[in-house]
């Protein structure tokens, strides 16, 4: 597993639900030495989502709020990191409550399951490779590689999981 670096990054969106709700993002100072094997945090306004494994040699890169695949507007806040000519992007997705409404919103998607929830892979242009689950009612995960890394998509996706309180 990657060490990363000792900055931990937090992605919140509060009230997704909400349409007047803005996504912020906000970089704390550095954190003590035991925070420091943490990755970004993830959420939707509770529980949050941290990354627990990046590949190596990729850098951070510049966030992002819009997932292009999406049938319909929803929140999305997310991370990228970059190296050697490849990119990762990993996200939340806010306001989706069902597992029905989850299925339709990604065209020529294959409806699968990550853990035993919902998910959606896809390729996009460029054979960029696209995972997509309902982690929770309300927030969903993406994952997304280029093909340099296709081979990291399942373990950056199972490396995403509830932060625990410390």
């Amino acid at each position: 597993m990657r060490r990363l670096a000792p900055v931990l990054l937090v992605l919140t969106l509060a009230g997704c639900g909400a349409p007047a709700a803005e996504p912020s993002l906000a970089r704390s100072s550095p954190v003590a030495a035991p925070a420091a094997e943490e990755g970004p945090t993830l959420t939707c306004g509770a529980g949050p989502l941290t990354i627990t494994y990046l590949p190596e040699g990729l850098t951070r890169g510049r966030g992002f709020a819009q997932i292009s695949s999406l049938t319909e507007p929803l929140k999305v806040r997310g991370a990228s990191w970059r190296g050697g000519g490849e990119e990762l992007r990993v996200g939340v997705v806010c306001g989706v409550r069902s597992a029905e409404r989850f299925a339709s919103l990604v065209t020529r998607s294959a409806l699968t399951a990550h853990l035993g929830k919902p998910a959606l892979r896809w390729h996009t242009r460029g054979d960029v490779r696209n995972y997509l689950w309902l982690e929770r009612p309300g927030t969903a995960v993406y994952v997304s590689v280029t093909p340099g890394l296709a081979r990291e998509l399942d373990r950056v996706a199972a490396g995403v999981v509830p932060k625990e309180d410390s």
